[in-house]
């Protein structure tokens, strides 16, 4: 709330006019008593001129040295007065007396006190406390115009003048709370104030630090210039201090400096990390310009733009480049590169516009940027193996059919093996369903009823490359474009009224703008391919029907049982499907017989190595089978209340498929899947197998013979996984809403975990949490504000494990358990860890221990990760609010990387 020294003059004027009246009307009277609650006096106002001096010209021998003239003034809004004990009139001392309660309002205008005495002799307004029952001060005056609020002792005002002295005066300004011993107000704008103390703490009276300055010139929503200045803390004097200060007060964004912190790197001495410039670039969008510099050398610069249009659009860009030297030029172990990192986020209001849409998901760089960054406190970003960006743009044309139209441009990038894979771009193209046999009234029923279209295109233009050629020449040399046009027929009709069925036939046509020819050359001994520059095309079909139903069976049990009854859900189902053999589009070529080799006639296809590759060359047609389960049980708490159902077994799936087209191993592996709820809708145990009748010979290859003829069980156990996630908290325990993960983090953005099973990030401002979401409510927070009698935590766990005897191994491939949790020892102390067991590696995971402290107007954090890769520390401590969030210290330790 903005700082304003009350006008006291428009809100008093209306009580000295009503003094004047009764001073006139009764002379010689010593003080007239009113009752405490009074109407408006605004019909007394009405017998006076619109405009006139309404107080007497006081005597010169009388008058405060401040006073200098008479001011006229009229009276533009009803004046309201109130006091709890009496309002007294004394015409004789020509004052005017409000006790206890005291209130006036005038317009937007109120001022509040215990006691308000209006001196018509000297032309000035005094405002009071007064004591209570204890004698303890109270009612101190209250002045308040709109938002602006000032609390001070006492307040003395000077009509003519229009100048005041306000004594303790306490009052916001932005997030900064001032309190001044004396405050004079030279006018609307400006004010002095001597021995001021000026902080963020919100506990005035006794403040964890604060800001003195023996004089300061103060302009509300605008500035405080002060003299000397010394920073408190704890009311005792610092260091800190400053031989004049500049504190900007104004709400709106303001461009200005940002200051680094510093500390020393293992590997590149000493830093300054994150100076830099901030620009307020108008109300939609800021800019902020960082740097870092290493005193080896290295150096990184960074761009950061966020930009918002209300009910339209908003994002962010992030431009982040290093140059980095390891060690010293001369050394052996020297080294230097460079890495860089773009990411641009976009989101678009839909009530913008509902038939189309733009959005933007970036973040492609330098594939070990996230390893080997400087200024990298994010260890989910660390881990994180692949990067991938999307930007696309949707229009849609209601109607009947609908059609819709998508550009975009994709990018997936692996960190390990340093590949990407770019489209740019990708157009799609749809036309809805049509349902060309539909009745003009009523549903569709039967075959022919239900028989709809579609069409769907799809054309990409697809790279490639690696980290090293990315956006170089040779990326786009080996750029493949293609289109593929898909036309599918479908309908669905119900036989004999419980099983459903459905047939589907779809037309493909491929276009590819490149094809490749082989050839053997003998000189050379090794196959040659031909790249054909032109359009050429292909086209395909294939055909699939199922057919199925859902059967229910129930088991009830005594009414009076815990368990009420048992119901079996099974929803078995078969399908045929048929993919004709395409080899008219097959060549072949032939490698002649040579030393140590017989003559081959290889088969080939020129469409091998296009967009969507090449046909199928073999006739294949297949069974499948398939059977979903569900158990569920209906259990009763108690007498009396009613029964609530639960799943014991849900999605226990069962699938296979018979090749009616082949010769050999026509049965393929039978696949089992299923989730168990152990608790519901918080765990849920996942499991999944796969079982092979079929043997397998000495190399490892299976053959056609029952695995129990070749001495082994019915089914052999090919692969197995298990997994389960829990997430539970205190408040599970307290009825209190369910903790569930949050999908908005920046790990998660950049294509890591959803969860902090990595750990948490710090911050620039040295946050690990957001605020007033795990913690306790405010109003719990006030209770407890030194003693946390409920201690409130959170925990997440994930299981994990993989089995694979494919080929005879035999082996647990994955198997780990990770675990992240949070304690709140207090309102104000906040304890984690994150990390988890590698069962096949024998070892710990990334392990981060971290803990919080809310000083209240500070912030300290300090997170340590004692082994692994990225081994560090980091400590913070620094102000909470922005306006002073450079006020901090930071410190960084990371391991020396080259060993």
């Amino acid at each position: 709330m903005r700082t304003n020294i009350p006008h006291i003059l428009l809100c008093c004027l209306s009580l000295l006019a009503f003094t004047q009246l009764y001073s006139q009307d009764r002379k010689g009277v010593e003080g007239i008593y009113i009752p405490a609650e009074r109407e408006p006096i605004l019909p007394l106002l009405d017998s006076l001129p619109l405009q006139a001096s309404l107080l007497p010209v006081a005597d010169t021998t009388q008058t405060d040295t401040t006073v200098t003239q008479t001011s006229s003034t009229f009276l533009t809004d009803r004046v309201v007065y109130s006091a709890t004990d009496y309002m007294r009139l004394h015409p004789r001392e020509n004052r005017m007396y409000l006790y206890n309660n005291a209130e006036v309002t005038y317009g937007d205008i109120n001022l509040k006190a215990g006691e308000i005495i209006i001196d018509n002799e000297r032309n000035e307004v005094y405002a009071y406390g007064i004591p209570d029952s204890t004698g303890a001060y109270s009612q101190s005056p209250v002045f308040t115009q709109g938002q602006n609020v000032v609390e001070p002792d006492s307040i003395r005002f000077n009509f003519d003048t229009e100048k005041a002295l306000v004594f303790n005066s306490r009052t916001s300004q932005g997030e900064f709370n001032v309190l001044g011993s004396v405050t004079k107000r030279e006018n609307d704008s400006v004010y002095y104030m001597r021995n001021v103390k000026f902080t963020t703490s919100e506990d005035l009276d006794n403040p964890e630090y604060y800001f003195y300055a023996r004089r300061i010139k103060f302009v509300p929503d605008k500035k405080i210039v002060s003299g000397l200045v010394n920073m408190y803390i704890a009311d005792v004097p610092t260091p800190l201090g400053l031989p004049f200060g500049y504190f900007p007060m104004t709400d709106e964004q303001t461009s200005g400096f940002i200051i680094p912190s510093f500390g020393e790197d293992n590997n590149r001495g000493y830093y300054l990390q994150n100076a830099g410039y901030y620009f307020a670039l108008g109300d939609y969008a800021d800019l902020t310009a960082l740097a870092d510099y290493y005193s080896n050398g290295s150096y990184g610069l960074r761009l950061e733009s966020s930009y918002a249009l209300r009910y339209k659009f908003r994002g962010n860009f992030s431009f982040r480049y290093e140059k980095l030297i390891n060690s010293q030029r001369g050394f052996p172990d020297f080294s230097e590169g460079s890495i860089y990192n773009i990411r641009w986020s976009h989101r678009q209001d839909q009530k913008s516009s509902p038939n189309s849409s733009f959005s933007a998901s970036v973040n492609l760089g330098s594939s070990q940027y996230y390893q080997e960054s400087t200024n990298m406190s994010n260890a989910g970003n660390r881990l994180t193996n692949t990067l991938s960006s999307s930007v696309s743009y949707s229009k849609t044309w209601p109607g009947d059919p609908q059609f819709n139209l998508s550009l975009t441009a994709t990018h997936s990038q692996n960190t390990n093996t340093q590949s990407i894979t770019m489209t740019l771009p990708t157009l799609q193209a749809s036309m809805g369903r049509i349902y060309p046999f539909e009745p003009k009234i009523g549903a569709k029923k039967g075959l022919i009823e239900n028989i709809n279209l579609q069409y769907n295109l799809r054309a990409e233009n697809r790279f490639n490359t690696t980290d090293s050629l990315f956006f170089q020449p040779e990326m786009f040399e080996d750029a493949v474009l293609g289109a593929q046009h898909s036309i599918p027929l479908s309908t669905n009709f119900k036989l004999f009224n419980y099983l459903s069925v459905s047939a589907n036939t779809t037309y493909n046509e491929n276009w590819v703008f490149k094809t490749f020819e082989r050839r053997y050359d003998e000189e050379l001994q090794q196959e040659v391919v031909d790249t054909i520059s032109g359009f050429d095309s292909y086209r395909t079909y294939n055909f699939n029907t199922s057919i199925g139903t859902t059967l229910y069976g129930t088991v009830n049990f005594k009414p009076d049982s815990k368990i009420q009854a048992v119901r079996h859900v099974m929803r078995p189902s078969i399908s045929y499907n048929v993919n004709p053999g395409f080899d008219h589009y097959y060549d072949t070529y032939l490698i002649p017989e040579g030393p140590g080799r017989d003559e081959v006639l290889v088969d080939y296809s020129r469409f091998e190595g296009t967009l969507y590759g090449a046909p199928g060359r073999n006739f294949a047609s297949s069974i499948g089978f398939s059977l979903s389960n569900t158990f569920e049980a209906k259990v009763l708490d108690s007498v009396g209340a009613e029964a609530r159902k639960i799943k014991l077994l849900d999605n226990f799936n069962i699938s296979t498929a018979y090749n009616l087209a082949g010769d050999s191993l026509r049965l393929a592996p039978v696949s089992v899947r299923g989730k168990i709820p152990i608790i519901q809708n918080k765990l849920d145990i996942n499991f999944g197998a796969g079982l092979d009748i079929y043997a397998l010979d000495n190399n490892n290859r299976r053959i056609d013979k029952l695995n129990i003829n070749n001495g082994g069980s019915l089914f052999r156990l090919t692969n197995a996984n298990m997994s389960f996630g829990y997430s539970f908290s205190s408040k599970d325990f307290e009825g209190g809403a369910d903790n569930t993960d949050r999908l908005d983090n920046e790990t998660f953005r950049n294509g890591g975990r959803p969860d902090d099973l990595f750990g948490k990030s710090m911050e620039l401002d040295g946050t690990f949490y957001d605020e007033h979401e795990e913690g306790i409510d405010d109003e719990e927070e006030e209770e407890n504000e030194f003693y946390n009698f409920k201690i409130p935590w959170d925990l997440r766990v994930q299981y994990t494990m993989n089995y694979a005897n494919n080929a005879r191994q035999n082996s647990i491939t994955s198997h780990s358990l990770m675990f992240s949790g949070d304690v709140e020892l207090s309102p104000n102390w906040t304890v984690g860890v994150s990390s988890g067991y590698d069962f096949v590696n024998q070892g710990f995971t990334h392990t981060q221990f971290r803990f919080a402290r809310d000083l209240n107007s500070w912030r300290m954090t300090f997170s340590w990760t004692p082994f692994g890769r990225y081994k560090q520390w980091n400590f913070f401590i620094g102000i909470k609010s922005s306006i002073l969030s450079d006020i901090k210290f930071e410190k960084r330790r990371q391991r020396d990387r080259t060993l």
